[in-house]
C-alpha cells in the first residue's frame, strides 16, 4: 500500500515536471518568424474577445472580497475559453496535437489504473516506437471533431453522452475487427462480460464513453483547445509536420511489423529485402515484449 502511494506520488512529481516542460516548449513554438496577417488576425481576434469577456466579468470587483473574487475568478476564466472558442478555427494544427497527447495521455491513465487496481505492470503501448496508444488518440480525436460540432449547436448533455457512446463503440468494434481480420491480433476481448455486444463492444464500457465523452466536451476539450490555440509562428507548424510525419511512420511501421509476424507464422518467408530487415529487427521475441497484451495467431505475446 504504502509501496503504491510513493509510485503514484513519484508519478505525479513526474507529470508535473512534464508538464512544466510542455509549457515552456509551447511558449518557445509561439516565438519566431510570424504567419500571414490573416491567419495571425484570427488567432488575436479570438484572443481580444477571451480578454475583452475577463475585463467585463472582473469589472468592479473587490479586491479584499476574497471568496466573492475567486469564484468570479473561476466564472471569469470558464467564459473566457467559452469567448476564445466561439472565435477559433478548428483544423490540422489542432487535431494532430490533440491525436499526439491522446496517444501518450490514454496510455499512461491505462497503465497507472492497471498498477492501481491490479498491481500490475504491463507494457499497453499500440506502436512500435515511442509511448503512444493510437486507440486512445484517434478517440481523443473524434471526440474533439464531434464534441466541438455538438457545442457548436449547443448539444444538450444526454445527446453529447450518447453520441460519445455511439463513437467509442464504433471505434473498439472497427479497431478491434481490423485487429482480428488482417492480423489475426486480439488486444483485448469482452467475451467474458454478460453484458458483452461483440466481442471487442460492452455495454459497460459503452457507458464509460458516454461519460468520457460529456467530461470531455464539458471539461476537457474547452481549456485543452483554449491552451492549444491556433498557430501564429512557423515553428508551431514545422513542430506539427513534423509530428504528424513522425505518427504516421510509427502506425505504418507497426502495420509492417504485424503484417510480417502473421506472415511468418504462416511460413511465408520474405520476399523482400525491407521485410528481410524488418524480420531481423523486429522479431517475435520484440513483439512480444513490446506489446505485452496481444495475442497474435491464439499464443499471449
Amino acid at each position: 500500500m504504502i509501496l503504491s502511494l510513493l509510485t503514484l506520488l513519484l508519478i505525479a512529481l513526474i507529470v508535473e515536471g512534464f508538464v512544466r516542460v510542455i509549457r515552456y516548449f509551447a511558449d518557445w513554438l509561439r516565438q519566431g518568424r510570424r504567419l500571414d496577417a490573416s491567419e495571425v488576425s484570427e488567432a488575436h481576434e479570438a484572443e481580444e474577445a477571451a480578454e475583452k469577456v475577463a475585463e467585463r466579468d472582473l469589472k468592479g470587483i473587490d479586491d479584499k472580497a476574497v471568496p466573492q473574487r475567486r469564484a468570479t475568478v473561476v466564472r471569469t476564466e470558464h467564459d473566457a475559453i467559452e469567448a476564445y472558442l466561439d472565435e477559433m478555427h478548428l483544423g490540422f494544427y489542432q487535431v494532430i496535437i490533440v491525436f499526439f497527447l491522446g496517444c501518450i495521455a490514454g496510455l499512461f491513465v491505462e497503465e497507472v489504473w492497471l498498477f492501481v487496481t491490479a498491481g500490475l505492470t504491463q507494457s499497453r503501448v499500440g506502436l512500435v516506437w515511442g509511448p503512444f496508444s493510437p486507440l486512445y488518440g484517434f478517440g481523443a480525436t473524434f471526440l474533439t471533431l464531434i464534441c466541438f460540432e455538438m457545442r457548436r449547436h449547443h448539444a444538450k448533455g444526454w445527446q453529447i453522452f450518447l453520441i460519445s457512446m455511439a463513437v467509442g463503440g464504433i471505434l473498439e468494434q472497427v479497431t478491434g475487427w481490423s485487429m482480428a481480420t488482417l492480423f489475426h491480433a486480439e488486444s483485448w476481448t469482452y467475451e467474458y462480460l454478460p453484458d458483452h455486444i461483440t466481442q471487442w463492444v460492452a455495454w459497460r464500457f459503452l457507458f464509460f464513453w458516454g461519460i468520457l465523452g460529456l467530461t470531455w466536451c464539458r471539461v476537457v476539450m474547452p481549456p485543452l483547445l483554449y491552451r492549444i490555440g491556433m498557430p501564429t509562428s512557423h515553428r508551431q507548424l514545422v513542430f506539427v509536420i513534423l509530428v504528424s510525419v513522425y505518427l504516421a511512420a510509427d502506425i505504418w511501421m507497426t502495420l509492417a511489423c504485424f503484417n510480417r509476424k502473421t506472415a511468418r507464422d504462416a511460413g511465408v518467408p520474405a520476399s523482400n529485402a525491407f521485410e528481410q530487415w524488418v524480420d531481423e529487427h523486429y522479431t517475435d521475441e520484440f513483439i512480444a515484449n513490446r506489446f505485452q497484451n496481444l495475442v497474435i495467431g491464439g499464443d499471449e505475446q
